[in-house]
């Protein structure tokens, strides 16, 4: 039988994080995700979605005829047909990355994806569930992602940062929480600490709001 995901969503838009920012990039959404993170902007991905083939996808990913795709969620790891799917897409010659959670494990992907993971900070409510061995597949093309909601947030990933030397391991982002932490004041601490991370918001939340699919 045809592998088939279960998808929320195939859309264009601009990636709105990550080292890729700016750029027209296919987003492929799963449904699902283990996680309930406070913050989480696409709680309409947990359920519904519909079954399709993995042949289907890359054929809807290839019309857009864009270089950059993004497979994302919920949580894309929670389906084990993903990893296929990402090789498939990686075949067609395009710039693939995966935004996970981080709380399920990289190991064995196709070391053609840039894996963009994010470390879940204590005000996410979901720092438990960090996969720790994950940073043991990081590369220097990859990314980690803290997104921070207030102070005790930064102050636990800066403490991360440093006892995993993750600024020699990979590229690593701090954003703000949207609406939660003023993006400032993120800055502000940053520059102030001379951290070793890329400072990001959420270019997509800048231009189209909460607005799904964009």
């Amino acid at each position: 039988m045809a592998q088939r995901l279960r998808i929320s969503e195939i859309f264009l838009s601009l990636q709105g994080e990550s080292r890729t920012v700016g750029w027209p990039t296919v987003f492929v959404r799963l449904t699902g995700c283990p996680l309930r993170c406070r913050y989480c902007d696409t709680e309409y991905a947990f359920t519904g979605g519909e079954w399709m083939e993995l042949e289907a996808i890359v054929d809807g990913v290839r019309d857009y005829r864009v270089r950059h795709v993004t497979v994302t969620g919920g949580e894309p790891l929670a389906q084990p047909a993903v990893r296929d799917l990402l090789s498939r897409l990686c075949d067609l010659g395009l710039s693939v990355s995966l935004e996970t959670s981080g709380a399920l494990s990289v190991a064995g992907l196709d070391p053609r994806v840039v894996k963009v993971m994010d470390l879940k900070t204590p005000g996410s409510g979901e720092s438990h569930r960090n996969h720790w061995p994950n940073l043991d597949h990081l590369r220097p093309e990859d990314q980690v992602k803290f997104v921070i909601t207030d102070e005790k947030d930064y102050r636990w990933s800066r403490s991360v940062l440093e006892a995993h030397d993750l600024a020699d391991r990979c590229e690593v982002l701090f954003s703000p929480a949207h609406g939660q932490l003023p993006a400032r004041e993120l800055a502000d601490w940053i520059v102030r600490d001379r951290l070793p991370v890329r400072f990001q918001i959420q270019l997509h939340k800048a231009l189209w709001g909460e607005e799904p699919g964009r």
